[in-house]
Protein backbone atom coordinates (compact mmCIF):
# COMPACT_ATOMS: atom_id res chain seq x y z
CA UNK A 1 0.00 0.00 0.00
CA UNK A 2 0.90 3.46 -0.86
CA UNK A 3 0.33 5.94 1.81
CA UNK A 4 0.88 9.41 1.60
CA UNK A 5 0.92 11.16 5.04
CA UNK A 6 0.98 14.71 5.28
CA UNK A 7 2.33 16.46 8.77
CA UNK A 8 2.91 20.18 9.99
CA UNK A 9 5.98 19.77 11.79
CA UNK A 10 6.30 21.41 15.52
CA UNK A 11 8.88 24.21 16.14
CA UNK A 12 9.16 22.35 19.57
CA UNK A 13 8.99 18.46 18.59
CA UNK A 14 6.50 16.55 20.90
CA UNK A 15 4.83 13.66 21.33
CA UNK A 16 2.63 14.41 17.47
CA UNK A 17 6.04 14.11 16.09
CA UNK A 18 7.08 10.78 17.62
CA UNK A 19 3.72 9.15 16.79
CA UNK A 20 4.31 10.76 13.03
CA UNK A 21 7.92 8.94 12.94
CA UNK A 22 6.90 5.83 14.80
CA UNK A 23 4.15 4.88 12.46
CA UNK A 24 6.36 5.75 9.23
CA UNK A 25 8.46 3.02 10.66
CA UNK A 26 6.02 0.46 11.30
CA UNK A 27 4.24 0.94 8.41
CA UNK A 28 7.78 0.62 6.08
CA UNK A 29 8.64 -2.33 8.22
CA UNK A 30 5.40 -4.05 7.35
CA UNK A 31 6.47 -3.79 3.37
CA UNK A 32 3.84 -0.45 3.21
CA UNK A 33 5.49 2.56 1.09
CA UNK A 34 4.89 6.05 2.81
CA UNK A 35 5.26 9.29 1.04
CA UNK A 36 6.25 12.14 3.55
CA UNK A 37 4.59 15.08 2.70
CA UNK A 38 6.07 16.93 5.94
CA UNK A 39 6.63 20.85 6.33
CA UNK A 40 7.75 23.00 9.00
CA UNK A 41 6.26 26.67 9.77
CA UNK A 42 8.09 29.59 8.97
CA UNK A 43 10.19 31.02 11.68
CA UNK A 44 10.73 35.16 10.58
CA UNK A 45 8.41 37.45 11.66
CA UNK A 46 7.12 38.48 8.46
CA UNK A 47 7.09 35.01 7.42
CA UNK A 48 4.74 33.96 9.97
CA UNK A 49 2.47 36.86 9.60
CA UNK A 50 1.91 35.69 6.15
CA UNK A 51 1.57 32.15 6.98
CA UNK A 52 -0.70 32.94 9.53
CA UNK A 53 -2.53 35.20 7.07
CA UNK A 54 -3.29 31.92 5.08
CA UNK A 55 -3.33 29.13 7.75
CA UNK A 56 -7.65 29.37 6.98
CA UNK A 57 -6.96 28.31 3.25
CA UNK A 58 -3.27 28.19 1.92
CA UNK A 59 -4.01 27.49 -2.21
CA UNK A 60 0.06 27.32 -2.30
CA UNK A 61 0.00 24.03 -0.23
CA UNK A 62 -3.00 22.62 -1.44
CA UNK A 63 -0.83 22.74 -5.13
CA UNK A 64 1.45 21.50 -3.73
CA UNK A 65 -0.27 18.22 -2.56
CA UNK A 66 -2.37 18.08 -5.84
CA UNK A 67 1.16 17.73 -7.29
CA UNK A 68 2.46 14.69 -5.06
CA UNK A 69 -0.69 12.94 -5.29
CA UNK A 70 -0.58 13.06 -9.45
CA UNK A 71 3.14 12.27 -8.95
CA UNK A 72 2.89 9.51 -6.54
CA UNK A 73 -0.17 7.83 -6.75
CA UNK A 74 -1.05 6.71 -3.52
CA UNK A 75 -3.87 4.86 -1.87
CA UNK A 76 -4.83 6.79 1.00
CA UNK A 77 -3.81 9.88 2.43
CA UNK A 78 -3.20 10.65 6.32
CA UNK A 79 -3.06 13.47 7.98
CA UNK A 80 -1.90 14.82 11.44
CA UNK A 81 -1.22 18.19 11.66
CA UNK A 82 -2.31 20.95 9.27
CA UNK A 83 -1.95 23.92 11.57
CA UNK A 84 -0.94 26.63 10.19
CA UNK A 85 1.01 25.97 6.69
CA UNK A 86 -0.32 23.26 5.65
CA UNK A 87 -4.07 25.05 6.69
CA UNK A 88 -7.63 22.78 5.84
CA UNK A 89 -7.21 23.42 1.93
CA UNK A 90 -4.88 20.30 1.52
CA UNK A 91 -8.22 18.54 2.84
CA UNK A 92 -10.22 20.00 -0.42
CA UNK A 93 -7.25 19.12 -2.37
CA UNK A 94 -7.60 15.60 -1.46
CA UNK A 95 -10.75 15.25 -1.97
CA UNK A 96 -10.84 16.80 -5.58
CA UNK A 97 -7.97 13.99 -6.20
CA UNK A 98 -10.00 11.08 -4.74
CA UNK A 99 -7.91 9.61 -2.84
CA UNK A 100 -9.37 8.36 0.82
CA UNK A 101 -8.52 10.39 4.05
CA UNK A 102 -7.62 9.49 7.14
CA UNK A 103 -7.14 11.92 9.84
CA UNK A 104 -5.36 11.62 13.67
CA UNK A 105 -6.54 14.04 15.80
CA UNK A 106 -3.90 14.64 18.58
CA UNK A 107 -5.77 17.38 20.44
CA UNK A 108 -8.65 19.77 20.36
CA UNK A 109 -7.73 22.03 17.15
CA UNK A 110 -10.76 21.32 15.55
CA UNK A 111 -13.31 22.63 18.14
CA UNK A 112 -10.40 25.60 20.07
CA UNK A 113 -8.13 28.26 19.34
CA UNK A 114 -4.90 26.78 21.28
CA UNK A 115 -5.97 22.86 20.57
CA UNK A 116 -5.65 22.80 24.30
CA UNK A 117 -8.95 23.00 26.01
CA UNK A 118 -7.54 25.38 28.28
CA UNK A 119 -7.51 28.61 29.93
CA UNK A 120 -6.70 30.61 32.42
CA UNK A 121 -5.41 27.65 34.56
CA UNK A 122 -8.03 25.21 34.13
CA UNK A 123 -9.71 23.30 31.67
CA UNK A 124 -12.27 25.29 29.43
CA UNK A 125 -15.16 23.99 27.39
CA UNK A 126 -16.49 27.42 26.23
CA UNK A 127 -15.87 27.04 22.41
CA UNK A 128 -17.05 23.17 22.51
CA UNK A 129 -20.17 22.84 20.73
CA UNK A 130 -20.86 26.96 20.09
CA UNK A 131 -17.98 28.61 18.11
CA UNK A 132 -14.45 29.51 18.50
CA UNK A 133 -14.83 32.98 18.70
CA UNK A 134 -14.01 33.59 22.54
CA UNK A 135 -10.76 32.39 22.21
CA UNK A 136 -10.43 35.51 20.03
CA UNK A 137 -11.57 37.32 23.58
CA UNK A 138 -9.76 35.51 25.88
CA UNK A 139 -6.54 35.53 23.86
CA UNK A 140 -6.04 31.48 23.61
CA UNK A 141 -3.81 31.41 21.27
CA UNK A 142 0.48 32.65 22.11
CA UNK A 143 -1.71 35.27 24.48
CA UNK A 144 -2.14 37.43 21.33
CA UNK A 145 -5.52 39.02 19.81
CA UNK A 146 -4.28 38.41 16.36
CA UNK A 147 -2.91 34.98 16.34
CA UNK A 148 -6.33 33.56 17.78
CA UNK A 149 -8.10 35.46 15.44
CA UNK A 150 -6.22 33.52 12.74
CA UNK A 151 -6.63 30.68 14.78
CA UNK A 152 -10.83 30.84 15.24
CA UNK A 153 -10.76 32.06 11.82
CA UNK A 154 -9.65 28.75 10.71
CA UNK A 155 -11.87 26.31 12.55
CA UNK A 156 -14.94 28.57 11.85
CA UNK A 157 -14.38 28.97 8.04
CA UNK A 158 -13.21 24.65 7.78
CA UNK A 159 -17.09 24.22 9.57
CA UNK A 160 -18.52 26.42 7.51
CA UNK A 161 -17.15 24.99 4.08
CA UNK A 162 -17.70 21.65 5.93
CA UNK A 163 -14.38 21.09 4.85
CA UNK A 164 -13.56 18.31 7.59
CA UNK A 165 -17.04 16.35 7.23
CA UNK A 166 -16.87 16.32 3.50
CA UNK A 167 -13.21 16.08 3.00
CA UNK A 168 -12.49 13.37 5.71
CA UNK A 169 -13.55 9.62 5.63
CA UNK A 170 -12.28 8.76 8.85
CA UNK A 171 -11.01 10.37 12.00
CA UNK A 172 -8.97 8.24 14.67
CA UNK A 173 -8.71 9.66 18.11
CA UNK A 174 -6.30 7.64 20.26
CA UNK A 175 -8.50 8.01 23.67
CA UNK A 176 -12.14 7.83 24.25
CA UNK A 177 -12.14 11.04 25.90
CA UNK A 178 -10.72 12.69 22.67
CA UNK A 179 -13.31 11.17 21.44
CA UNK A 180 -16.45 12.15 23.87
CA UNK A 181 -15.20 15.94 23.14
CA UNK A 182 -15.20 15.67 19.15
CA UNK A 183 -18.53 14.17 19.02
CA UNK A 184 -19.84 17.24 21.73
CA UNK A 185 -18.10 19.67 19.31
CA UNK A 186 -20.06 18.23 16.27
CA UNK A 187 -18.11 15.61 14.63
CA UNK A 188 -20.19 12.14 14.03
CA UNK A 189 -19.79 9.62 16.40
CA UNK A 190 -19.83 6.98 13.40
CA UNK A 191 -17.01 8.84 11.46
CA UNK A 192 -14.40 8.24 14.36
CA UNK A 193 -12.49 5.13 15.05
CA UNK A 194 -10.54 5.17 18.79
CA UNK A 195 -7.07 3.28 18.39
CA UNK A 196 -4.17 4.05 20.86
CA UNK A 197 -0.58 5.04 19.78
CA UNK A 198 1.87 2.58 20.66
CA UNK A 199 5.49 2.83 21.88
CA UNK A 200 7.77 0.16 21.73
CA UNK A 201 8.78 -2.59 24.42
CA UNK A 202 11.16 -1.87 26.39
CA UNK A 203 11.42 -5.33 28.04
CA UNK A 204 9.95 -6.89 31.06
CA UNK A 205 11.85 -4.95 34.45
CA UNK A 206 14.98 -6.73 36.09
CA UNK A 207 13.47 -5.58 39.93
CA UNK A 208 10.68 -4.68 41.36
CA UNK A 209 9.31 -1.29 41.38
CA UNK A 210 9.32 -1.34 45.37
CA UNK A 211 12.70 -1.84 44.62
CA UNK A 212 13.52 1.78 43.94
CA UNK A 213 13.53 4.94 46.11
CA UNK A 214 12.91 6.97 42.49
CA UNK A 215 9.76 9.05 42.00
CA UNK A 216 9.66 10.28 38.02
CA UNK A 217 8.10 13.22 36.52
CA UNK A 218 8.61 13.58 32.91
CA UNK A 219 7.40 16.15 30.97
CA UNK A 220 7.02 20.16 30.34
CA UNK A 221 8.07 22.08 32.86
CA UNK A 222 4.73 24.35 32.82
CA UNK A 223 1.29 25.27 34.57
CA UNK A 224 -1.12 22.80 32.32
CA UNK A 225 1.30 20.19 33.36
CA UNK A 226 0.73 19.94 37.20
CA UNK A 227 4.26 21.24 37.98
CA UNK A 228 3.06 23.55 40.29
CA UNK A 229 0.32 21.39 42.24
CA UNK A 230 3.27 18.51 42.09
CA UNK A 231 5.72 20.38 44.00
CA UNK A 232 3.08 22.00 46.59
CA UNK A 233 1.94 18.31 47.12
CA UNK A 234 5.09 16.70 47.82
CA UNK A 235 6.28 19.38 50.08
CA UNK A 236 2.86 19.22 52.20
CA UNK A 237 3.34 15.48 52.92
CA UNK A 238 6.60 15.98 54.37
CA UNK A 239 10.03 14.21 54.51
CA UNK A 240 9.70 10.82 52.97
CA UNK A 241 12.29 8.16 51.75
CA UNK A 242 11.51 8.71 48.54
CA UNK A 243 12.93 10.96 45.60
CA UNK A 244 10.80 13.38 43.02
CA UNK A 245 13.30 13.28 40.19
CA UNK A 246 11.73 16.00 37.46
CA UNK A 247 12.50 14.77 33.66
CA UNK A 248 12.24 18.10 31.42
CA UNK A 249 12.19 21.55 31.58
CA UNK A 250 10.14 24.53 30.37
CA UNK A 251 9.27 28.14 31.48
CA UNK A 252 8.61 26.72 35.27
CA UNK A 253 11.38 25.66 36.22
CA UNK A 254 13.40 28.05 37.47
CA UNK A 255 11.23 29.46 39.50
CA UNK A 256 10.25 25.64 41.00
CA UNK A 257 13.71 24.70 41.59
CA UNK A 258 14.04 27.99 43.61
CA UNK A 259 11.49 26.95 46.09
CA UNK A 260 14.51 23.93 46.99
CA UNK A 261 11.83 21.42 48.48
CA UNK A 262 13.66 18.77 49.87
CA UNK A 263 13.25 15.62 48.18
CA UNK A 264 13.09 17.15 45.20
CA UNK A 265 15.69 16.78 42.04
CA UNK A 266 15.76 18.06 38.73
CA UNK A 267 17.40 16.30 36.05
CA UNK A 268 16.48 18.18 32.39
CA UNK A 269 15.70 17.19 29.30
CA UNK A 270 17.26 13.23 28.94
CA UNK A 271 17.77 11.22 25.91
CA UNK A 272 14.79 8.98 25.14
CA UNK A 273 17.02 6.08 25.88
CA UNK A 274 17.65 7.36 29.22
CA UNK A 275 14.62 8.18 29.70
CA UNK A 276 13.84 4.52 29.36
CA UNK A 277 16.61 3.78 31.73
CA UNK A 278 15.13 5.62 34.05
CA UNK A 279 11.57 4.22 33.89
CA UNK A 280 13.05 0.98 34.09
CA UNK A 281 14.78 1.95 37.28
CA UNK A 282 11.97 3.76 39.13
CA UNK A 283 9.63 3.16 41.29
CA UNK A 284 6.41 4.92 39.87
CA UNK A 285 5.92 7.84 37.44
CA UNK A 286 3.27 10.98 38.66
CA UNK A 287 1.07 12.55 35.90
CA UNK A 288 -0.45 15.74 37.12
CA UNK A 289 -1.62 17.47 34.03
CA UNK A 290 -4.25 20.18 34.97
CA UNK A 291 -5.15 20.10 31.04
CA UNK A 292 -6.95 17.73 28.90
CA UNK A 293 -3.90 15.25 28.09
CA UNK A 294 -5.02 13.15 24.73
CA UNK A 295 -2.73 9.93 25.22
CA UNK A 296 0.11 11.12 26.65
CA UNK A 297 2.75 8.99 25.83
CA UNK A 298 5.26 9.14 28.55
CA UNK A 299 2.17 7.24 30.80
CA UNK A 300 2.55 4.50 28.07
CA UNK A 301 6.65 4.67 28.25
CA UNK A 302 5.97 3.97 31.99
CA UNK A 303 3.09 1.00 31.84
CA UNK A 304 5.40 -0.56 29.10
CA UNK A 305 8.38 -0.56 32.00
CA UNK A 306 5.93 -2.19 34.83
CA UNK A 307 5.94 1.20 36.42
CA UNK A 308 2.78 1.95 38.26
CA UNK A 309 1.51 5.40 37.34
CA UNK A 310 -0.23 8.00 39.44
CA UNK A 311 -1.89 10.57 37.15
CA UNK A 312 -4.26 13.30 37.20
CA UNK A 313 -7.85 12.06 36.99
CA UNK A 314 -9.76 13.25 33.90
CA UNK A 315 -8.27 13.01 30.32
CA UNK A 316 -6.51 10.39 28.69
CA UNK A 317 -4.38 9.96 32.15
CA UNK A 318 -7.13 9.09 33.84
CA UNK A 319 -8.36 6.67 30.86
CA UNK A 320 -5.17 4.83 30.94
CA UNK A 321 -4.73 4.29 34.57
CA UNK A 322 -8.04 3.18 35.35
CA UNK A 323 -7.33 -0.41 35.40
CA UNK A 324 -4.48 0.58 38.20
CA UNK A 325 -7.37 0.99 40.90
CA UNK A 326 -8.57 3.94 42.43
CA UNK A 327 -6.00 4.79 44.30
CA UNK A 328 -3.91 5.84 41.40
CA UNK A 329 -5.73 8.71 40.50
CA UNK A 330 -5.79 12.22 42.08
CA UNK A 331 -8.28 15.38 41.40
CA UNK A 332 -6.35 17.62 38.63
CA UNK A 333 -4.63 21.07 40.22
CA UNK A 334 -6.08 19.67 43.98
CA UNK A 335 -3.01 20.08 46.19
CA UNK A 336 -4.68 18.26 49.38
CA UNK A 337 -5.86 15.61 46.86
CA UNK A 338 -2.43 14.92 45.42
CA UNK A 339 -0.80 15.10 49.02
CA UNK A 340 -3.03 12.57 50.11
CA UNK A 341 -2.96 10.35 46.84
CA UNK A 342 0.95 10.20 46.86
CA UNK A 343 0.69 7.79 50.24
CA UNK A 344 0.05 5.21 47.83
CA UNK A 345 3.70 5.47 46.57
CA UNK A 346 4.93 4.35 50.06
CA UNK A 347 3.04 1.07 49.88
CA UNK A 348 5.79 -1.66 48.79
CA UNK A 349 2.86 -4.36 47.93
CA UNK A 350 0.60 -1.53 46.24
CA UNK A 351 3.52 -0.31 44.08
CA UNK A 352 4.41 -3.86 42.78
CA UNK A 353 0.52 -5.27 42.22
CA UNK A 354 -0.16 -1.58 40.17
CA UNK A 355 3.30 -2.17 38.51
CA UNK A 356 2.29 -5.79 37.16
CA UNK A 357 -1.14 -4.13 35.99
CA UNK A 358 0.50 -1.73 34.11
CA UNK A 359 2.71 -3.93 32.31
CA UNK A 360 -0.25 -6.32 31.26
CA UNK A 361 -2.38 -3.52 30.00
CA UNK A 362 0.43 -2.24 27.72
CA UNK A 363 0.91 -5.57 26.35
CA UNK A 364 -3.12 -5.92 26.34
CA UNK A 365 -3.43 -2.71 24.30
CA UNK A 366 -0.91 -0.32 23.38
CA UNK A 367 1.87 -2.57 21.78
CA UNK A 368 3.19 -1.27 18.40
CA UNK A 369 1.89 -3.97 17.19
CA UNK A 370 -1.25 -2.97 18.33
CA UNK A 371 -0.83 0.31 16.65
CA UNK A 372 0.05 -1.50 13.45
CA UNK A 373 -2.96 -3.56 13.08
CA UNK A 374 -5.56 -0.98 14.30
CA UNK A 375 -3.97 1.59 11.23
CA UNK A 376 -4.12 -0.71 8.84
CA UNK A 377 -7.51 -1.77 9.51
CA UNK A 378 -8.52 1.84 9.54
CA UNK A 379 -6.79 2.37 5.93
CA UNK A 380 -8.96 -0.87 4.85
CA UNK A 381 -12.01 0.10 5.97
CA UNK A 382 -11.89 3.85 4.13
CA UNK A 383 -10.53 2.40 1.27
CA UNK A 384 -13.48 -0.02 0.99
CA UNK A 385 -16.49 1.62 1.37
CA UNK A 386 -14.88 6.13 1.96
CA UNK A 387 -17.15 8.35 3.66
CA UNK A 388 -20.48 6.82 4.20
CA UNK A 389 -19.07 3.65 5.73
CA UNK A 390 -19.27 2.87 9.18
CA UNK A 391 -15.74 2.87 11.48
CA UNK A 392 -14.41 -0.99 12.20
CA UNK A 393 -16.08 -2.60 14.92
CA UNK A 394 -18.75 -0.21 15.35
CA UNK A 395 -21.14 -1.93 17.80
CA UNK A 396 -17.30 -3.05 19.86
CA UNK A 397 -17.13 0.83 19.79
CA UNK A 398 -20.40 0.97 21.10
CA UNK A 399 -20.02 -1.11 23.89
CA UNK A 400 -16.93 0.08 25.06
CA UNK A 401 -19.03 3.73 25.25
CA UNK A 402 -21.76 2.95 26.64
CA UNK A 403 -19.85 0.56 30.13
CA UNK A 404 -17.52 3.31 29.94
CA UNK A 405 -20.27 5.93 30.72
CA UNK A 406 -22.40 3.64 32.86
Amino acid sequence: MRILQLHNRYREAGGEDSVVRDETRLLRAAGHEVIEHHVSNPTGALATAGALALSPSNPLSARAVKRVVAAQRPDVAHIHNTWYSLSPSVVQALKHTGVPVVMTLHNYRLLCANALLFRDGRPCEDCVGTHPWRGVQHRCYRDSAVASAFAASTIAIARARRTWARGVDRFVAPSWFLREKLVAGGIAAERITVKPHGVDDPGPRTAPPSSSRSVLFVGRLSHEKGADTLLDAWAARGPSRLELVLLGDGPRRKLLEARGIEGVRFAGWQSAAEVTRLLLDARALVFPSVCYENLPRAVIEAMAAGLPVLASNHGGPGELVRDLGPAWTAAAGDERAWADALAVLDDDTAVDVAGARARACFKRQYTEEASLTGLLDVYASVRGGGAGSPAPAADQLLQHTVAHRG
